[in-house]
């Protein structure tokens, strides 16, 4: 895979001024870019792309396909103001399928037109029309459990960058608005960690709309975050940790201290715009505010992104053997759209992004009196709950010869492959089919879970913490991950693997795609 990245002058143009800038006058002061650039949701004519100044500013832009900028195009000025704390994003369009493509930010200050930054530069490649080679990423949960930046960074990042991949899933927990920082973690009176970029809105929850922007805002202060989003675009999607813990309509803060405001529905709606604010994610005119989506990567890849967060019934609804509103985790609409799409799709490969397991057992603040947060429900019976939607879904695959589906998840915090085998299962009306588990990127390590029978889940490969090690390791023990797939352009196999931090190989599996010659 031959990918070509801009110079370091190119991509960190400003980069001393990622930061805080001090109190200078706006005579002598240029604006200036705070967080680098990001782009996402790139598929085979377009792509998202996305900036923040630190000023009311009028942004500049332009494309190319060379990283001199030779044939730069210009594209309309945008005005970032303080309505969405100076970030701005816009869709590219019109570009030319598999190709490198360059953007350039260049700012002007509203209150000075005169004054003007430095550029800031990144780039994406398109999708291709014909097959060719893809490479894509993906993994979730980013600065939790009190473990920040500290002076390694975030070195997993930098791993992934490494390989080059045409994009990155974030699986979901893509920030950790409630959990509060410290500077120092200890353990038996020793410190273990020592979080040394941190900003006050990380020393709480969040509860205000600038704290939720300001968790995003830390997560980019980061030297491997922000390099990687230079030149890698990430495909964004949410889970509970952008809102608050295991959050559905039947989350009550009422006894959680850290919290003054208490209304679940404003904290969501507070934390869902500084999710649309702060990443790439392309808008839908239909429902602005829609995370679930699909993007076409080509003959061979197309991903749907799910989202089993929204549109949930509450954890506490009772496991009743008919599916009803409140047993649902997606909603009708969702899935009547997830049918659609899947039905409609004629590429080789669907990959079903998914922000949680299907068949991992997790409990509601670890109780199960609480509830299941996940889809299982623990019985290892016949379908029940939310497991119907599940169910539904999976028999609509198998009755349309729907082939070659594929899950990637992450939110347990370690990393597993799992076969789902329909002769294993209790509900067994469906084609087996594989899930691949990642994470964390940069967080406390957990699990591993028990996995519920209904349908027939089977451990090919399993890495977390040991009895002895215990749970919610720092990222410095190493247990951090990622995985990587590789699509060939000329079998057209898929290639998972499984890796840690330290680019360690930890399982790999070449499937082949069904109904298709190789």
């Amino acid at each position: 895979m031959t990918l070509i990245t801009p110079t370091r002058r190119a991509v960190l143009a400003s980069g001393a001024a990622f930061l805080a800038m001090p109190s200078l006058s706006r005579a002598s002061a240029r604006p200036s870019f705070t967080h680098g650039v990001q782009s996402g949701d790139v598929d085979i004519t377009s792509g998202m792309i996305w900036t923040r100044t630190d000023r009311p500013s009028r942004v500049m832009m332009e494309v190319s396909t060379t990283e001199s900028f030779s044939n730069a195009r210009a594209l309309a000025p945008m005005d970032a103001t303080p309505y969405s704390d100076f970030a701005i994003k816009r869709l590219i369009d019109g570009l030319p399928s598999d190709q490198d493509i360059f953007f350039r930010f260049t700012a002007a200050d509203l209150y000075d037109l005169n004054a003007v930054s430095e550029p800031m530069v990144g780039r994406f490649r398109t999708a291709p029309m014909s097959r060719r080679s893809i490479r894509f990423a993906w993994s979730g949960d980013t600065a939790g459990q009190g473990w920040g930046i500290n002076e390694d960074g975030m070195a997993t990042y930098a791993t992934m960058a490494r390989h080059e991949p045409d994009f990155f899933i974030h699986s979901g927990d893509t920030i950790y608005a409630d959990n509060a920082m410290e500077d120092e973690v200890t353990k038996d009176g020793e410190v273990i960690w020592r979080n040394t970029t941190l900003i006050d809105e990380k020393r709480k929850v969040a509860e205000t709309l600038d704290e939720f922007r300001a968790q995003w805002k830390y997560n980019m202060m980061d030297d491997h975050v922000r390099t990687m989003n230079a030149s890698v675009p990430t495909f964004f999607q949410w889970d509970d940790h952008e809102v608050v813990n295991n959050w559905s309509a039947s989350k009550d803060l009422t006894d959680d201290d850290r919290y003054t405001e208490k209304s679940v529905e404003i904290l969501t709606a507070r934390a869902g715009r500084a999710f649309h604010e702060m990443t790439p994610l392309r808008i839908t005119p239909a429902e602005p505010g829609r995370v679930y989506r699909k993007v076409n990567y080509g003959p061979m890849l197309d991903v749907f992104f799910l989202d089993l967060r929204s549109y949930r019934g509450p954890n506490t609804a009772p496991q009743t053997e008919e599916l009803t509103d409140e047993a649902r985790v997606m909603g009708a609409e969702q899935m009547a759209w997830l049918k659609r799409e899947l039905a409609a799709s004629d590429a080789t490969w669907k990959v079903i992004a998914s922000d949680q397991p299907i068949g991992l057992i997790v409990w509601d603040n670890f109780r199960e009196q609480s509830g299941s947060e996940g889809i299982a429900d623990g019985v290892n019976g016949p379908a029940m709950g939310r497991e119907l939607e599940v169910a539904e879904l999976l028999r609509f695959i198998k009755t349309a010869n729907i082939h070659n589906t594929v899950w990637f998840t992450a939110d347990v915090h370690y990393t597993a492959a799992h076969y789902y085998d329909p002769n294993k299962a209790q509900f067994s009306d469906f084609n087996p089919f594989w899930e691949f588990v990642s994470g964390p990127l940069h967080a406390g390590t957990f699990g591993p879970n028990a996995l519920d029978a209904t349908f027939g889940p089977e451990v090919r490969y399993v890495k977390a913490p040991t009895e002895e090690q215990g749970v919610n390791l720092p990222p410095s023990a190493g247990l951090q991950f990622f995985g990587l797939v590789d699509i060939d352009g000329a079998t057209q196999q898929m290639r998972v693997r499984l890796m840690d931090r330290d680019d360690t190989e930890l399982y790999a599996v070449t499937l082949d795609p069904e109904g298709t010659s190789i």
